[in-house]
């Protein structure tokens, strides 16, 4: 298994003490749980997008590209990039520079995102967002691959013979689907034979096996391999201890704190108390030994291959916050990683990229990636994108 720290960059007092900290403080905690996150052996960090409060996580890019700075070997992540609210050219140019400036560490989690607030920002609606969804990223992907794209579509202005620059590092990128609740973004990954990672954090596992389940029935619908897909999924929360007596009691204000969170903006709790979370949700907190067996049980239902846990402290000391994830490398991840068999994240030189002439200029793309409907002939193509059978699948 592997192992992934996400931050969402909430923006709100701390649940325990009350203490907010300026943005700027807050920006660069986050620049520092990546380095900590590298430095303790974590296989990626993911920065999500939200343009609305508590976050100021509206410009991945830009805080990834600093991480990218501060560390040399973790992977980066999106989580996720919303498609559904921004310009597909001007987001490829983003994440092509990125990826240049990474060394090739870049990988995206992609889908629509949620929130009222920011798709008024962006003039979004509920009955067309997923639309815009599916426009963006196969815009995008086509972006990636091919060296002049001529497109046409409803959201955008179209495209005649462009090109976009610079060419990119990885050719092409992984990019993930973000499934939470329908149909649409499992449907999408499937369609292109890429991996789906399910948030697995608000409710029980029931909704999201479901959606896993149909993500691999459609995978092979579309003639992909079934030992390709490739599934992550996230967790609603992680504290470990020595002893789980001790993990629940340091852990119990920072869940309350959620609940009163929780009936302060009229939000009903779908788990009631902190046990009840620690039964049904998929919330990590116990000793190393209740952990590995819940995330087993968790894998029995999803088939996980990569899990993330959340890169804040959200309420813990800092000295409780690093000597738990201090923990999970210690005594959980090994024993999940040996347990759990999962393919190696791919690095740069695995996906068969080709680098721009010294002059500026691009060199030839591969055939197959300059012409045709990606979605015909799905079993080659898939060859090259998410659930790769050459080396670049994780």
């Amino acid at each position: 298994m592997r192992f992934l720290a996400i931050t969402l960059i909430v923006h709100g007092p701390d649940p325990v003490t009350g203490e907010l900290k300026s943005t700027n403080a807050r920006l660069r905690e986050v620049v520092e749980n990546a380095v900590l996150a590298e430095e303790l052996g974590f296989d990626g960090f993911g920065v999500g997008e939200r343009h609305e409060r508590p976050f100021i996580s509206s410009s991945p890019p830009v805080v990834l590209s600093h991480i990218a700075a501060r560390t040399s070997a973790i992977r980066l992540f999106t989580a996720v990039t919303t498609l559904s609210l921004l310009d597909p050219v001007r987001a490829y140019e983003d994440y092509a520079t990125l990826d240049h400036l990474s060394g090739g560490r870049l990988e995206l989690i992609i889908g629509k995102g949620n929130g009222a607030a920011q798709a008024q920002l962006f003039h979004v609606t509920g009955e067309d967002q997923w639309e815009r969804n599916r426009e963006g990223y196969e815009l995008f992907r086509r972006l990636w691959r091919e060296d002049r794209v001529t497109w046409s579509g409803r959201f955008r202005p179209s495209l005649i013979d462009a090109e976009t620059w610079p060419r990119p590092l990885q050719r092409p990128i992984r990019v993930w689907h973000g499934s939470a609740t329908s149909k649409e973004s499992v449907e999408l990954a499937a369609l292109y034979g890429d991996p789906l990672f399910s948030a697995n954090v608000s409710n029980p596992v029931e909704p999201y096996e479901e959606l896993v389940r149909h993500y691999r029935e459609r995978w092979e619908f579309h003639g992909h391999d079934p030992a390709d897909a490739l599934v992550g999924a996230g967790t609603a929360g992680y504290y470990a201890a020595k002893n789980s007596q001790d993990a629940i009691e340091t852990y119990r204000p920072i869940f309350n704190a959620r609940l009163e969170l929780f009936r302060k903006v009229g939000v009903t709790p779908v788990f009631h108390t902190l046990e009840d979370a620690i039964e049904r949700s998929s919330i990590l907190v116990g000793s190393p030994q209740q952990i590995v067996d819940k995330v087993h049980r968790y894998h029995e239902r999803l088939g996980h291959e990569v899990m993330h846990l959340h890169a804040d402290a959200d309420g813990l000391t800092d000295k409780q916050h690093r000597t738990a994830l201090e923990l999970f490398q210690s005594d959980i991840a090994p024993v999940l990683r040996a347990e759990i068999p999962s393919r190696p994240f791919p690095r740069h030189g695995d996906h068969g990229h080709h680098e721009d002439h010294r002059d500026g200029t691009p060199a030839p793309a591969p055939e197959d990636a300059r012409h045709g409907d990606p979605r015909e002939g799905s079993q080659h193509e898939d060859s090259r994108s998410g659930g790769a059978r050459d080396g670049g699948r994780p």
